[in-house]
């Protein structure tokens, strides 16, 4: 018992909080940040959350690592908002097909940086949250069934699985000469053939998890609880940084007169 509370006291800060707790704060910041598409409060959105890293054991590299399909997105996005959105103010760009003039870049990078801004907490998030303290707030403080919240546990469980399955399944088909080398063609067609003897790994793996959840009996009876899920006061912290940080996002566009409602 000693061990564990040290264990757990030598964590960051944020994995410490309520995972309800941090999923407000994501889906206020979301929702701010949803509602207007600017730069400005997609900066300040950022360098809160950059300023948050520490707090959350996250380094910049860990954090491309684990997000850096959404942070592609986010930029692919910008560039296309950029090329397609109506021409304002002066063109600094013109191929002809496409053209990019003062206010669809404006645009663009408001759409990027907000893209960046969304999908930083949710990095964050994924860092800090253990997925059994997730399914016991689940559980517990919001009442859900349990089968969806032992659902979602083991879902989470197995996407690390799914990444470590992934890599042997290369290192195997290189083994026997069948590796991601050649022409693009056969690139593509041992990838689909990795993604596929994946899907089939994942296939096996979710029905043995279902066989033994089920022999063990959960989801029959009265649960009881190994740790309980509580709320402190680094939760409420944790919460009146999550309304700070979207107001301080609002006021400053609001100040600088970059607000932009998305409908508009």
């Amino acid at each position: 018992m000693r061990d564990a509370l040290t264990l757990r006291g030598n964590q960051a800060l944020l994995t410490r909080a309520n995972p309800l707790a941090k999923f407000a704060v994501v889906f206020l910041i979301t929702l701010v940040l949803a509602l207007s598409i600017d730069w400005v409060s997609a900066s300040v959105a950022i360098a809160a959350e950059l300023a948050l890293f520490p707090l959350a054991g996250l380094t910049l590299r860990l954090a491309w690592q684990r997000g850096w399909p959404l942070i592609i997105a986010a930029a692919l996005g910008g560039w296309s908002t950029a090329i397609v959105a109506a021409d304002s103010g002066a063109v600094l760009l013109d191929v002809g097909i496409w053209s990019i003039s003062e206010g669809s870049l404006q645009l663009g990078i408001g759409f990027m940086l907000r893209g960046l801004a969304i999908a930083l907490p949710a990095i964050l998030l994924m860092t800090c949250t253990d997925p059994t303290d997730l399914a016991d707030a689940l559980a517990q403080r919001a009442r859900l069934p349990h089968r969806f919240v032992l659902g979602t546990l083991a879902a989470m469980r197995l996407v690390g699985l799914m990444a470590e399955e992934w890599q042997t399944i290369g290192m195997a088909r290189r083994a026997r000469g069948v590796g991601s080398q050649g022409t693009p063609l056969k690139r593509l067609r041992a990838t689909l053939g990795q993604s596929f003897g994946l899907l089939v790994q994942a296939i096996r793996r979710a029905s043995r998890l279902a066989i033994t959840m089920e022999a063990r009996g959960f989801g029959t009876g009265q649960r009881t609880w190994a740790r309980e899920s509580t709320y402190s006061t680094l939760d409420a912290w944790v919460l009146a940084g999550g309304v700070l940080i979207a107001a301080a996002a609002v006021v400053a566009a609001a100040a600088m007169g970059t607000w932009n409602f998305v409908w508009r």
